[in-house]
């Protein structure tokens, strides 16, 4: 017969009269570390319901993320009233630049939309509705990025600035101030700059340059330096123009001419003759239509020119130009005294 000790895992064995140790099987043990963990996981279980739902406390873990997500919130917050701070210096910067330092050279104002527009795309966003972001955070990130464009747009602006800056020492010989032809040539001012009666139907319409009747061939020169942007030729409107940027917000367009004498792109000089007087396109007869427009809006071109210029001054300025251009004077090509 077997007897068991009271020792645990120990039984006597009658034939030797000695104790010896009992081996538990693997499948008993397994079973007993099984129920040891289901027995403490319900206990686990118990305890946080008891924790949260009785007694109504928050658990450690959940008290250090919410400890985090305050200080977290409290941070951004911070940095809105800093983004705040650097928004209004920025749009400052923008305000002077737009009112003071563009107008100084002619340049013109960059557009609204360009100016004040975050960056595109649709589902730029998306990896942050995906990873579950708070809309504090989402509406900081979109902020920086709206920022960080602007300030970009800012600083290229203040690079075209500079490099026109740097030619500011030209302006003066850009701005169209001279007359478009020899004081002494025969000319008279036909038609003022504003609203005037038609002449080939009557109704009342605006014209945006002044006209100068005058002899068809009469010569005709560059009011400033530039480069001609346009030659062209219009049946029913202009006629043959030239269009010539001056820079700085400056063009200049010369109409119904009987021909033009320069090209596109060519490089012009104030005083460099550019064509001769006609009546082509829709005109009543011969004269020189002429035009000013700054930023791209028509001026009074009586504004700019220089009535009282001498005509020995005048003159001189053409021969400069002349060689400067290569585009040979009237009074020079062959035949011509």
């Amino acid at each position: 017969m077997v007897t068991f000790s009271n020792r645990k895992g120990y039984k006597l064995n009658p034939n030797t009269l000695l104790y010896e140790k009992v081996r538990t099987p693997l499948r008993h043990r397994l079973i007993g570390v099984l129920r040891f963990l289901l027995f403490s996981f319900a206990v686990t279980v118990l305890v946080v319901w008891f924790y949260t739902s009785v007694l109504g406390l928050e658990l450690p873990k959940t008290i250090l993320l919410r400890k985090k997500n305050t200080e977290w919130t409290s941070k951004l917050e911070l940095m809105h009233k800093r983004l705040d701070a650097v928004q209004n210096t920025l749009w400052g910067v923008a305000g002077r630049d737009e009112g003071i330092y563009r107008n100084i050279y002619g340049m013109n104002q960059i557009d609204p939309e360009r100016r004040y527009s975050g960056f595109g795309g649709v589902n730029r966003y998306d990896y942050l509705e995906d990873m579950g972001a708070s809309t504090l955070l989402k509406k900081t990130i979109k902020r920086v990025d709206f920022l960080t464009k602007a300030a970009y747009v800012q600083a290229v602006s203040f690079d075209d600035v500079f490099a026109i800056s740097r030619r500011a020492g030209d302006m003066a010989s850009c701005i169209p101030v001279v007359l478009p032809m020899n004081p002494s040539s025969k000319y008279r001012l036909s038609s003022s700059f504003g609203y005037r009666r038609d002449p080939m139907n009557g109704r009342t319409k605006f014209h945006a340059g002044i006209d100068f009747a005058m002899d068809i061939g009469t010569p005709l020169y560059s009011t400033g330096d530039g480069i001609v942007e346009k030659v062209t030729f219009d049946l029913r409107g202009y006629g043959v123009q030239v269009i010539i940027d001056h820079g700085f917000g400056y063009r200049t367009r010369y109409a119904h001419l009987k021909t033009a004498l320069v090209t596109e792109k060519m490089r012009v000089k104030r005083g460099t003759l550019i064509g001769e007087s006609g009546k082509t396109g829709k005109s009543t007869g011969p004269h020189l239509h002429y035009e000013v427009l700054y930023r791209g809006h028509a001026v009074n071109p009586y504004n700019y020119l220089d009535f009282e210029m001498e005509t020995s001054e005048y003159e001189t300025m053409v021969s400069q130009a002349s060689e400067a251009s290569g585009v040979i004077p009237p009074s020079k090509l062959p035949g011509k005294k």
